[in-house]
């Protein structure tokens, strides 16, 4: 494709005159097929450039050119074209400053910034002498200048403000901030996107990632509701053709429901290979600690490397619960022995464990809500209130995340499996 350099220019000039972003957006893109053209890897080809465009746009192409040849470099120079990519996201800031009243270039805006944020993973992973996530930040600060054109055009039509761009370029962000764990940063941009008029408007895949990263930054300030309220609409709404996708939604859906005392059925942990969620589930409706603990030590990095590990650590308390719950069961009894606890946990396999500890492991339960009453130390008991059982007893187990997979909304145990 684009034999030649000016022909190649002479295709960008075309698209730039037709107003039209896409193929602009591809002919500036490195996935694009003509960065296997050998004759654009030219290190000097500013004289080139300019003699056939126009500021800003030959700014965006000279620096695409360079990326190019320092790419084509054995090894690769991805620090030199990283700063040349950087250099062509400049450039489109100023392009989008210039297009006052029109968005036809926000393709080309989001191939700039996503190749930009792909070399600066490149150079995180294969270049040394800076902090890790230095890059990426820098990367970011880039990305925001491009959000802060978009965010503020408040003049155009709702058909040709580039404030259209705004959730695409957040998603971007996202993946950054996420990856240099500072979530912090997230906040602002939620807020942009909750405030803007066009929040509805924007394509479904970009509300689909939009709402997969919010449930996850809600996951971890512990606002469960919100989380599983936002990951549902990422998994309803994805295609079932992307399975890794809506796999990688349930990997932080799952858990959250179960801590909310929601379980999935079997059937649907099967259909995306996440079988681990099925074993941790039927330990938990047994109470059985022991078993939940095997898994949760066999299964340590995978749960660790999804950033998982401690929302799991968290259903052990649902697990001694469910535990304790059988000992109510067959006490019948609303002041029990603390050593009846204590026999429980012997009994499923938690041979480490003392009378102290299971005072403190009911103390964090009462702490919790997940148990009624209060300890009587000198009587070496817990008085459990009267209505608390009921609570234990009537908890629904559903998990509606897809029309397809819902479980048996009349079974009403807590911890009842998915058949």
């Amino acid at each position: 494709m684009f034999g030649t350099v000016n022909n190649y220019l002479s295709g960008v000039l075309r698209s730039a005159e037709d107003y039209d972003g896409d193929n602009l957006g591809t002919l500036l893109s490195l996935r694009d097929v003509h960065v296997q053209n050998h004759n654009l890897y030219i290190a000097q080809p500013e004289k080139l450039v300019e003699r056939m465009l126009k500021p800003p746009l030959d700014e965006v192409v000279i620096a695409h050119l360079k990326v190019l040849y320092y790419l084509a470099q054995e090894p690769p120079s991805y620090m030199e074209a990283y700063s040349q990519q950087s250099a062509s996201c400049s450039a489109v800031v100023k392009l989008l400053q210039q297009l006052k009243d029109e968005n036809w270039c926000l393709p080309l805006m989001y191939r700039v910034c996503l190749d930009l944020r792909c070399l600066a993973q490149a150079c995180e992973k294969r270049c040394r002498g800076f902090t890790p996530g230095h890059v990426l930040e820098k990367a970011a600060d880039c990305m925001m200048a491009c959000f802060r054109v978009c965010a503020a055009d408040g003049r155009a039509s709702e058909e040709e403000t580039k404030r259209l761009g705004m959730m695409n370029l957040v998603n971007q962000l996202f993946k950054i901030y996420f990856r240099i764990n500072k979530l912090h940063l997230c906040k602002p941009l939620i807020r942009a996107i909750d405030n803007c008029a066009f929040k509805d408007s924007f394509p479904l895949p970009e509300q689909i990632t939009y709402k997969y990263f919010v449930g996850r930054r809600a996951m971890f300030d512990s606002n469960y509701r919100m989380a599983v309220e936002d990951l549902s609409y990422a998994f309803t709404h994805c295609p079932d053709r992307f399975t890794s996708n809506k796999r990688l939604i349930l990997i932080y859906l799952v858990p959250v429901k179960m801590l909310l005392g929601f379980l999935p059925r079997k059937s649907l942990l099967e259909r995306y290979d996440l079988l681990l969620f099925h074993d941790l589930a039927v330990a938990l409706k047994a109470g059985n600690v022991n078993k939940f603990d095997e898994i949760v030590r066999d299964q340590e990095l995978v749960l660790i490397r999804s950033g998982i590990y401690l929302l799991v650590e968290k259903l052990k308390f649902i697990v001694y619960r469910n535990l304790f719950k059988k000992v109510f069961a067959i006490r019948q009894t609303h002041q029990l022995d603390m050593g009846d606890f204590l026999s429980a946990l012997q009994f499923v396999g938690v041979t480490d464990v003392s009378l102290d500890e299971t005072h403190c492991i009911v103390a964090n339960l009462i702490y919790e809500g997940k148990i009624k009453g209060y300890i009587s130390h000198a009587h070496n008991k817990l008085a459990k209130a009267k209505r608390a059982s009921e609570k234990l007893k009537h908890i629904r187990c559903k998990f509606p995340i897809n029309e397809n997979h819902n479980l048996n909304k009349r079974n009403k145990t807590h911890c009842a499996p998915g058949t």
